[in-house]
């Protein structure tokens, strides 16, 4: 029989500006940008990315995903280079990289300090949760370049903030900090810098307490149905409760609520 490869294997041999640190124990995976002082997002480093959070959306020791950073910026961008010297066939892909934190089924939370441009912008938006500090400065800066955001980032926020918000920030590449990212609703946190990562902590625990088959229900429900009417959301929220009325967690939510203990979920 012939052995099958997968470009994963190569792909993951060795990460590009990037690491994954899992902690087991704590059900946690950290993906941490790690390339000062601007942590640029380089074009191998998407395919990665991707690469990345479909791994660990397989992994059972994970239940919960941190994207963040080192250094005082998330990150300025990315490669501006290396969009002169990909072929239209591969930055035709980069929106599909990017959406990976949305695509994976497990919660995803994002922990923004500082610079959080163009692609770093893009991923933020693609996670489920972003914490941010108030040095952070989010941007989609590419009409500076003559070009536009290109791995989702315009589109996934006027779907946040509406057209009118979205033309000032893209088409003035215009500058919004964490504090009003929290006030469009951008943002899930706004805390002092040095409160960023015990914030994300707090944030990870909580989640932790939560069913694991539930939270992947409900975040596919939402992403599924973001798009939908009214009356096509509800049916489909109908039968995702209807599902899960028969699984083990929510039987055991249901008998701690009443024994007034803390419910044990094991994700079935």
């Amino acid at each position: 029989m012939t052995s099958l490869r997968h470009p994963a294997e190569t792909l993951l041999a060795k990460l590009d500006g990037f690491r994954v640190d899992i902690d087991a124990n704590g059900q946690r995976a950290d993906i941490v940008l790690n390339r000062p002082p601007f942590n640029v997002v380089s074009m191998p480093q998407r395919d990665q990315l991707r690469a990345v959070f479909e791994a660990l959306d397989e992994d059972e020791r994970v239940r919960i995903i941190v994207l963040r950073a080192e250094g005082q910026h998330f990150s300025s961008g990315g490669d501006i280079k290396g969009f002169l010297e990909a072929s239209p066939e591969h930055v035709s892909k980069l929106a599909w990289n990017v959406a990976a934190p949305a695509r994976c089924s497990k919660p995803v939370i994002v922990a923004n300090r500082g610079y959080c441009f163009g692609v770093g912008f893009e991923l933020s938006l693609a996670c489920d949760f972003r914490m941010a500090s108030e040095t952070t400065l989010y941007a989609l800066p590419e009409q500076k370049l003559g070009q536009i955001p290109g791995s989702g980032g315009s589109a996934r926020l006027q779907k946040m903030v509406g057209i009118t918000r979205t033309k000032d920030v893209v088409m003035r590449s215009r500058r919004i900090t964490g504090q009003q990212a929290y006030d469009w609703g951008v943002a899930t946190e706004v805390v002092p810098d040095a409160e960023l990562e015990s914030a994300t902590d707090k944030l990870v625990a909580e989640l932790l307490g939560f069913s694991p088959i539930a939270q992947r229900t409900a975040k596919k429900l939402l992403n599924d149905t973001e798009d939908a009417s009214l009356s096509a959301s509800i049916e489909l929220e109908g039968h995702c409760y209807s599902r899960l009325r028969s699984s083990d967690d929510f039987r055991e939510g249901v008998e701690a609520f009443h024994g007034k203990r803390a419910p044990a979920f094991r994700g079935s």
